[in-house]
Protein backbone atom coordinates (compact mmCIF):
# COMPACT_ATOMS: atom_id res chain seq x y z
CA UNK A 1 0.00 0.00 0.00
CA UNK A 2 1.49 3.52 -1.14
CA UNK A 3 1.89 6.08 1.78
CA UNK A 4 -0.19 8.76 2.30
CA UNK A 5 0.68 11.76 0.54
CA UNK A 6 3.06 10.14 -2.01
CA UNK A 7 2.89 12.20 -5.35
CA UNK A 8 5.98 11.04 -6.98
CA UNK A 9 5.55 9.47 -10.26
CA UNK A 10 7.55 7.01 -12.40
CA UNK A 11 7.96 7.72 -15.96
CA UNK A 12 10.50 7.93 -19.08
CA UNK A 13 12.66 10.49 -20.60
CA UNK A 14 12.34 9.82 -24.34
CA UNK A 15 14.94 11.71 -27.22
CA UNK A 16 13.28 14.03 -29.45
CA UNK A 17 15.23 13.12 -32.50
CA UNK A 18 15.62 9.31 -32.32
CA UNK A 19 12.27 8.29 -29.95
CA UNK A 20 14.49 6.27 -27.58
CA UNK A 21 13.48 6.08 -24.08
CA UNK A 22 17.21 6.31 -22.91
CA UNK A 23 16.06 7.32 -19.05
CA UNK A 24 13.64 6.69 -16.04
CA UNK A 25 13.00 9.29 -13.34
CA UNK A 26 10.62 10.36 -11.14
CA UNK A 27 8.49 13.96 -10.70
CA UNK A 28 6.24 15.32 -8.11
CA UNK A 29 2.99 15.50 -9.92
CA UNK A 30 1.15 18.34 -7.60
CA UNK A 31 4.34 20.55 -7.98
CA UNK A 32 5.06 19.95 -11.29
CA UNK A 33 1.67 19.61 -13.65
CA UNK A 34 3.17 20.47 -17.08
CA UNK A 35 5.33 17.84 -18.60
CA UNK A 36 9.65 17.75 -18.24
CA UNK A 37 11.86 18.87 -21.06
CA UNK A 38 15.70 18.60 -20.31
CA UNK A 39 18.45 18.50 -22.26
CA UNK A 40 20.10 15.07 -21.97
CA UNK A 41 22.88 12.77 -23.50
CA UNK A 42 21.69 10.75 -25.51
CA UNK A 43 23.82 7.10 -26.59
CA UNK A 44 22.25 6.58 -29.75
CA UNK A 45 22.43 10.41 -31.41
CA UNK A 46 25.57 10.62 -29.89
CA UNK A 47 25.21 14.37 -29.20
CA UNK A 48 22.69 16.49 -26.26
CA UNK A 49 19.26 16.27 -27.31
CA UNK A 50 16.11 17.49 -25.62
CA UNK A 51 13.87 14.48 -24.24
CA UNK A 52 10.74 14.66 -23.20
CA UNK A 53 8.39 12.93 -20.75
CA UNK A 54 6.65 9.64 -21.80
CA UNK A 55 3.88 7.30 -20.30
CA UNK A 56 4.18 6.98 -16.54
CA UNK A 57 5.87 4.01 -15.68
CA UNK A 58 5.01 1.01 -13.15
Amino acid sequence: MAKRGDHRVKLGLVCTVCKNRNYVTTRNKINTEEKLLLKKFCKHCRKITEHKESEKLK
